[in-house]
């Protein structure tokens, strides 16, 4: 067990909140915080924001360090960071309501709605089309990223399914579609283009009108925006050193990320991570995804023993630890890094935000223990 003897040294540099509705006992929620302290105490640079999120929400948060080293601001419930890759959930969460819609099924060919997919090298070669389902659980066999050329790896939001089309010739199939799990940053940009166009909305409109403003995550968006722009958090990457630069973070975030938006765009805070959360729970609003719809996607991942039968689902991770089955995604950018981790069986779940890359903080490791601690002698409340 790390030692909290630093705890009492960092009580100047974090802000707590305890929400109404809590739900885990107080001594475990004193286990996390002492676990959290002691993980940010290994370097305290820049900010840590951890929250624990059941069917009532977020009920439990803490934040310790600086927004911003330059100004000293300190972090707090509304820091906004960057989340990078957990942005494939909700990219996923429009897969779901248009499949619901009946605008798309997950059999059909990405090329019907995107016949730009075609471009990638080595795709005339295929047998068969790479399927919207195997955009979405990673297993349509396409790199990772296009190779490092061109002028794909920056631009604004505005402009960015523009920008994936010049990246496609660039990008080459790597397997054979459905035989093994690859993941792929930009076959997620693809599935998010493929989306826009059988919703016959824009990827990020889609997003915005019909996740982000029904959830309430009003301090959530996919660039800078006035709303949000006091409270974004500076990141840091950290050397070997020890010494954090903030230099590449600000310049993505002003050149912006080219086509990496659906697959890793959004800035959002723990209170708005949280609503999504609960969502993903079984307990958000039902106009937004019927729980059932939800249910049979988690459900589907699982062999009749209960154990996963892959490592990636609908848009999701899933890890068998001990006889639970954790789902959830992690994010890492330029200058931050991000966790979202839950137990459906248990109803509860772990948010873990830092505007720092490298270091001694590992908030994937720490967000892991704290849902191991939020789980024990938990038998599952009932939904």
């Amino acid at each position: 067990m790390r030692r909290a003897v630093v705890i009492c040294l960092l009580a100047s540099a974090f802000t707590a909140h305890v929400v109404a509705a809590q739900t885990p006992a107080a001594s475990t929620l004193q286990r996390v915080d002492s676990i959290a302290a002691a993980e940010f105490a290994h370097d305290s640079i820049a900010s840590l924001t951890i929250g624990v999120v059941t069917p009532q929400g977020l009920v439990w948060t803490r934040s310790y360090g600086f927004a911003d080293m330059s100004t000293r601001r300190l972090a707090n419930r509304q820091s906004v960071y960057r989340i990078g890759s957990i942005t494939k959930m909700f990219t996923a969460l429009m897969l779901q309501q248009l499949v619901a819609a009946g605008k798309i099924q997950l059999t059909d060919p990405a090329e019907r709605y995107y016949p730009e997919i075609k471009e990638i090298r080595g795709y005339s070669k295929l047998t068969a089309p790479i399927t919207v389902q195997q955009l979405a659980t990673m297993r349509a066999g396409i790199a990772r990223e296009p190779e490092q050329e061109g002028p794909f790896w920056t631009g604004p939001v505005a402009t960015w399914d523009s920008t994936l089309h010049l990246a496609l010739p660039h990008t080459n199939m790597a397997l054979v579609p459905g035989t093994k799990f690859l993941y792929s940053n930009i076959g997620y940009a693809i599935l998010g283009a493929t989306l826009g166009r059988a919703a016959g909305v824009p990827y990020v409109q889609w997003e915005t009108e019909r996740i982000l403003e029904p959830l309430g995550m009003r301090h959530t968006a996919f660039e800078i925006e006035p709303a949000i722009a006091p409270d974004v958090t500076r990141g840091y990457d950290i050397s070997q050193a020890g010494v954090a630069d903030p230099a590449q973070s600000v310049r993505e975030s002003i050149t912006g990320r080219g086509y990496k938006v659906p697959n890793g765009a959004i800035y959002t805070t723990v209170d708005d991570l949280s609503r999504f959360l609960v969502l993903q729970l079984g307990h958000g609003p039902p106009a937004v995804v019927a729980p059932a719809r939800l249910d049979s996607a988690f459900k589907g991942v699982l062999d009749a023993n209960g154990k996963p039968t892959v490592t990636y689902g609908l848009g999701f991770g899933v890890d068998r630890n001990g006889d639970r089955n954790f789902y959830g995604h992690n994010g890492g950018v330029a200058g931050y890094t991000a966790l979202l981790l839950f137990d459906r069986e248990r109803q509860v779940g772990v948010i873990t935000l830092r505007n720092a890359t490298g270091g001694r903080v590992n908030p994937m490791e720490l967000g892991s223990r704290a849902l191991v601690l939020l789980t024990q002698g938990s038998a599952g409340p009932s939904r």
